[in-house]
């Protein structure tokens, strides 16, 4: 099967009106976040039973091709692991898709060990896929014919692997459990919150408010550097140089360049600017220091001692069920679900199923057993 590159509006439209009357397609997305400041759409592969076509989102919208078909319910989009890609849908083109099969979702409530594409591939269809551009930086363009075919091979087999899972599902009563978990995708929307970029560091919990401060510091000067180079941050500096630059506070330029894990280059051209910010730093009175913040207590308050051993029964259920069932455990009930039913305390199964979380099917399974260690 051969693919069909869409970059024009000429080409959109004539592939609009062919895509009218499709009912079922597979659907993947590649975006620029491993190489890009940003991680913004850069390719949306789709399959039919017969063709397969490639928009490129950079040359034209193709939003007004895609977004008929892919919100339209009566129409099957099968995706594997749909999450990030539904979210970039929704930021990027402003398409919400509607009648999701995730294959990746589907193996998982299946009980399979390995739920990536190229294991599912192999081991139900016996099909081989590379992994040679899964690394590609796919906002350059050109782009390559290789990287194009690659591209393609994402969705070429979806309809036959969701066909396989969907049959594998029935069999086992567990179809209904899939479709409540792809209708709960279809909800996922992009929210970017703003975040203190110190709390992805682990090491920072531990850090005097100086070092946070400074680390916070490096971070924003990092941040400048891959907006205006267009790169991804960790590829300007990893995230163990600058805990390492805090730690260590180099004297000059050529301290900071003779570090392990510093470029030379970016020492020379971009140092002075980071050992000046780390200075301003150091002048602070202690009242101006920003500490690594504390989340509010009410949410994340740490359990009484009837609520952890509430919680200890919950996991201990939990566990064995999964081992019945065939299932990962955090797939049956995961930890955070846990937590937000010890805190709500649901008296009953209708409260139980209210929970955010909660699906139905998890419910229908556990939900007795929940409420009756609940209860005492």
């Amino acid at each position: 099967m051969t693919y069909r590159f869409i970059a024009d509006k000429s080409s959109l439209r004539h592939v609009s009106s062919k895509l009218r009357a499709e009912r079922r397609i597979a659907l993947d997305c590649e975006a620029a976040g491993f190489h890009r400041y940003t991680d913004r759409l850069c390719l949306v592969q789709l399959s039919t039973p017969r063709d397969t076509y490639l928009f490129d989102p950079l040359e034209t919208d193709p939003a007004p091709a895609l977004k008929p078909i892919l919100e339209d319910p009566q129409v099957q989009v099968v995706m594997h692991g749909a999450d990030f890609d539904l979210r970039l849908l929704r930021r990027d083109l402003g398409i919400a898709v509607r009648g999701l099969f995730d294959t990746q979702v589907a193996a998982t409530l299946l009980g399979a060990q390995a739920v990536g594409l190229a294991s599912l591939l192999d081991d139900r269809m016996n099909v081989v896929l590379s992994k040679k551009h899964q690394r590609a930086d796919w906002a350059q363009r050109p782009l390559p014919d290789g990287f194009l075919e690659y591209a393609a091979d994402d969705t070429r087999h979806l309809l036959d692997l969701a066909d396989i899972l969907a049959g594998e599902l029935g069999e086992r009563e567990r179809r209904g459990w899939a479709e409540e978990e792809f209708r709960y995708l279809e909800t996922i929307e992009w929210i970017e919150e703003p975040q203190d970029p110190v709390t992805r560091f682990k090491v920072a919990r531990k850090m005097t408010p100086r070092e946070v401060t400074s680390l916070r510091a490096a971070l924003e000067w990092r941040d400048r550097i891959a907006q205006d180079r267009d790169r991804a941050p960790f590829r300007v500096a990893g995230d163990q140089i600058l805990v390492e630059i805090v730690a260590h506070r180099p004297r000059s330029v050529q301290e900071l360049s003779d570090m392990k894990g510093m470029s030379n280059r970016l020492a020379r051209e971009h140092g002075q600017d980071l050992l000046e910010a780390l200075r301003r730093v150091d002048s602070l009175q202690e009242a101006d220091l920003q500490p690594y913040p504390r989340g509010p207590r009410n949410g994340s308050a740490r359990f009484t001692p009837e609520e952890d051993a509430a919680a200890d029964r919950l996991r201990a259920l939990r566990t064995d069920r999964a081992q019945e069932l065939g299932l990962d455990r955090g797939v049956l009930l995961s930890n955070t679900q846990i937590n937000e039913i010890v805190r709500a305390g649901p008296r009953s199964e209708g409260a139980l199923r209210e929970l955010p979380s909660i699906r139905g099917w998890q419910a229908d399974l556990l939900g007795a057993e929940i409420l009756g260690i609940l209860e005492g």
